[in-house]
């Protein structure tokens, strides 16, 4: 019988999605985000930045506010490892690529251009005003309109490599994986997908990605590593800065 394109090679296989608890995972989580919320908001303070207008941020909000929203995760992701895992974070994130993970490049760039749009159309239908084209481009475009000269450097290492591998290593490598250890393959997925919407808290955005967010999830669910999902997130958030740039 011929090797799966999907599966790891054979010998090569992770244990399965049951390396942390749904608790471990959930309480590391819960950690991380309240960390990065305090030290965000002692950043803001110390910078006379408190009363921040979205939009209107300083040019090296972005990097930092990233920073200390990451560190807490990947320290947290990197805790647990040692504490309750194999010790071994690419194995115990399902940090692996294969060539045919690849092909989240046009799963990505498709994702951003026909599935957002399709499944936040009944939306705008019903709530034009709340739903409109330029609401749901606003926060990235703000974001590209803010970033000048080297800046924009770091609007891309940001929005297109940073945030898509912390995240996944996140959602799909730490949140799935210890669900699925628990439920089925469609309730990890879907659960994952509803999280990972929600934490973005853009009521505007939701739809789209959550859309995107399954798609994200059944790529890790076929494939068991993070390689597809996390070039499928590149591609869309690549694809959705340079719209905006170039519209």
């Amino acid at each position: 019988m011929s090797q799966s394109p999907w599966a790891p090679p054979y010998g090569q296989e992770p244990a399965g999605f049951k390396n942390f608890s749904p608790r471990v995972a959930i309480l590391t989580w819960s950690a991380s985000y309240v960390v990065a919320l305090v030290v965000s908001s002692a950043i803001l303070v110390a910078t006379g930045n408190a009363e921040l207008v979205e939009g209107k941020e300083p040019k090296w909000f972005l990097g930092v506010s990233a920073l200390a929203l990451w560190l807490p995760f990947v320290f947290g992701l990197y805790f647990i490892s040692k504490r309750f895992g194999s010790q071994n974070f690419v194995a115990d994130y399902f940090l692996r690529f294969r060539a045919v993970d690849l092909l989240g490049v046009p799963v990505g760039v498709a994702s951003q251009l026909l599935l957002v749009g399709l499944v936040t159309w009944p939306f705008r239908l019903i709530f034009p005003e709340r739903f409109a084209p330029e609401l749901v481009e606003k926060r990235a475009r703000d974001l590209f309109d803010n970033a000048k000269g080297a800046w924009l450097i770091v609007l891309v290492v940001v929005v297109v490599f940073g945030a898509p591998i912390v995240e996944e290593l996140v959602y799909r490598g730490l949140i799935q994986s210890s669900l699925n250890g628990r439920f089925s393959g469609n309730v990890a997925v879907s659960v994952t997908a509803v999280w990972f919407a929600g934490v973005h808290l853009q009521l505007v955005e939701l739809p789209g990605l959550l859309a995107f967010a399954l798609v994200l999830g059944i790529c890790f669910h076929r494939t068991k590593r993070l390689g597809m999902s996390i070039v499928a997130h590149v591609a869309f958030n690549a694809t959705g800065l340079l719209l905006v740039a170039l519209l």
